[in-house]
């Protein structure tokens, strides 16, 4: 049972556990409306969740949205209203996994301040979804092993890419209502099947879902595993739009973008070497980038093997809230 009523009754299969993730979209933080379009904000909100179920091998189970917007958005004018548009986005992303909208909130955000000022008004939305598991088979970051083979899913670095060219010029996006996979940055593609394909065949250690950045992200499966890793440079598999974004001079380094630059939503999986990953999971690439190793006192947590020889320590340059 869903909307309706004051609560949702949920009911998993048997033999499953419940996953629950949540994930804020703040406006002038994960989207600003002189770049993204509403359909855009709508299916970035769902997707960030998303991605997190797939990272925990997790199927869909039902979406809860509680959003706060200016009286203005929405109220519909000549057209739709900015609210309506941001839930066709949303909803467009949702049928694509059979997800219902299983509750939530609305509520006008405050135009006044503690004094009583008037400011500007932000959308603030909240979206907390709701997944299933079979009991005991949740993909975790603790899970990792030395020796584990890292892998990720797709190519990274396109989104960063992406976010450079909105920003340059964003009424070129400024049509862009509809999903398409060949933009990362405005319409991610969460990876739920191929989540559901490595939990069910038993083939991951650990995962994380790639949001923050490469670098940030496998350091917190580090952290949590007690491990450190080793990458490789030559086998990350870089996004053709920060290749781009590189050879127009926009950026220094493509494969910066790659490890640091954040919101690609792919996912990143540990595997013991002798399991049969394949190349290929659900129509989705699949690249074995490193492996995870002992963590050693005194020694960086992550290392990066260049194209010229070199072994050099790498940082976590990805996104860090409250930095």
């Amino acid at each position: 049972m869903g909307i309706g009523d004051d609560g949702a009754v949920l009911r998993p299969r048997a033999g499953e556990e419940i996953v629950v993730t949540t994930d804020f979209s703040l406006e002038q933080v994960h989207f600003r409306r002189d770049w993204h379009t509403p359909e855009v904000a709508g299916h970035r909100c769902l997707a960030r969740g998303l991605s997190d179920l797939a990272a925990m091998g997790a199927r869909p189970l039902a979406a809860f949205l509680s959003i706060a917007t200016p009286c203005e958005l929405a109220a519909a004018g000549q057209g739709k209203s900015w609210m309506t548009r941001f839930l066709d986005g949303l909803f467009s992303l949702a049928d694509r996994f059979d997800l219902p909208l299983a509750g939530g909130d609305t509520a006008q955000s405050p135009e006044f301040d503690e004094r009583g000022r008037k400011h500007s008004a932000l959308v603030i939305a909240d979206i907390i979804l709701v997944g299933s598991v079979k009991r005991g088979h949740a993909l975790l970051r603790s899970g990792a092993r030395a020796g584990d083979v890292i892998y990720v899913t797709g190519e990274l670095g396109g989104a960063a890419a992406e976010l450079l060219a909105v920003g340059r010029n964003p009424e070129r996006f400024a049509a862009l209502i509809r999903a398409e996979e060949k933009h990362p940055h405005l319409y991610p593609q969460p990876r739920i099947q191929v989540g559901l394909n490595v939990a069910s065949a038993r083939k991951a250690n650990a995962a994380i879902d790639l949001s923050d950045g490469l670098s940030t992200d496998l350091l917190h499966v580090c952290e949590e595993s007690g491990l450190a890793a080793n990458l490789d440079a030559a086998a990350i598999p870089i996004h053709p739009l920060a290749l781009q974004a590189e050879s127009d001079g926009w950026v220094s380094s493509a494969i910066a973008l790659a490890l640091h630059g954040g919101e690609d939503y792919e996912l990143l999986f540990t595997a013991p070497k002798w399991s049969r990953v394949p190349r290929k999971i659900a129509g989705v690439n699949i690249h074995p980038i490193g492996q995870m190793q002992p963590r050693r006192p005194r020694q960086p947590r992550l290392v990066l093997h260049e194209h010229d020889g070199k072994t050099t320590p790498l940082a976590a340059g990805g996104w860090a809230h409250f930095s």
